[in-house]
């Protein structure tokens, strides 16, 4: 871990250039460029309030604002860890060539990712103020569970990364866990119908908490729970911990299978 943070102020400025490259090839040849990252959650969510309004408007005030916020924190798991899934693969012409710490592209694949969903929140903040919900400084801790959020997802694109190297069939495998993931993660449905036998298995899903804990912060102006904080520092420090050791125990054997 200490080599990997001094690799990281060492080769800062790399880090910063592969960041860049990584959201201007995102928005390569497109007409719209970064305006994509602000209208895609909000289609999104506009698809979903009309199939599923009517069923759970009554359960959940303020719906277009609740539906928002899930797919903003799904759409960047889901774009994080599968960016961060190909990045070795994807860098292996230059991973041969010249000596570039291995674990700056998949971390630089979900920072890059970070910073065009900072820009995705932009269409919230408006949302919520053509809606007439009222603003609290409680607000201003939204980046706590964000900050839960990109920790876990460098964790899992860490661990995702070195696995695809080995195993070309995992990026078919990981898009059914998403769809997995994505309908156990409480987007436009509400929480409270989970029957109670099944909510220890829907909050082994981390963006569970981390998209209840937002809304909380977000919609509500409440404080989180101690349990929802310890439940994710928990997964803030196993995802990590695990990508780490799995990356650096395989690396040294990703150029004979790229």
């Amino acid at each position: 871990m200490t080599t990997y943070l001094q690799n990281l102020y060492r080769y800062k400025d790399l880090f910063v250039e592969l960041v860049k490259k990584d959201v201007k090839i995102k928005y390569k040849d497109s007409l719209l460029g970064l305006f994509w990252s602000m209208l895609n959650p909000v289609l999104m969510m506009i698809v979903l309030c009309v199939v599923f309004m009517a069923l759970f408007k009554s359960q959940v005030p303020n719906f277009p604002v609740y539906v928002l916020i899930g797919r903003i924190i799904y759409q960047f798991y889901s774009e994080a860890t599968n960016f961060a899934m190909d990045s070795i693969y994807a860098n292996g012409q230059l991973i041969k060539k010249v000596y570039v710490p291995k674990y700056f592209f998949p971390l630089s694949r979900v920072c890059s990712s970070f910073i065009t969903t900072m820009v995705g929140l932009i269409p919230l903040v408006i949302l919520m103020a053509m809606t007439g919900m009222t603003f609290h400084w409680v607000n201003l801790l939204f980046v706590i569970p964000l900050f839960y959020l990109l920790v876990i997802s460098a964790g899992i694109g860490l661990l995702l990364s070195a696995l695809n190297v080995f195993f070309r069939d995992l990026k078919h495998l990981y898009s059914v866990m998403l769809l997995i993931i994505m309908y156990m993660t409480p987007i436009f449905y509400p929480a409270s119908i989970i029957p109670e036998r099944y909510a220890p298995l829907f909050i082994l899903n981390p963006l569970f908490t981390i998209v209840e804990m937002f809304r909380d912060i977000v919609m509500y102006g409440v404080m989180p729970s101690a349990t929802d904080h310890l439940i994710l520092i928990a997964y803030m420090v196993v995802y990590p911990v695990v990508g780490l050791c799995v990356f650096y125990k395989t690396q040294d054997k990703f150029i004979y299978h790229l």
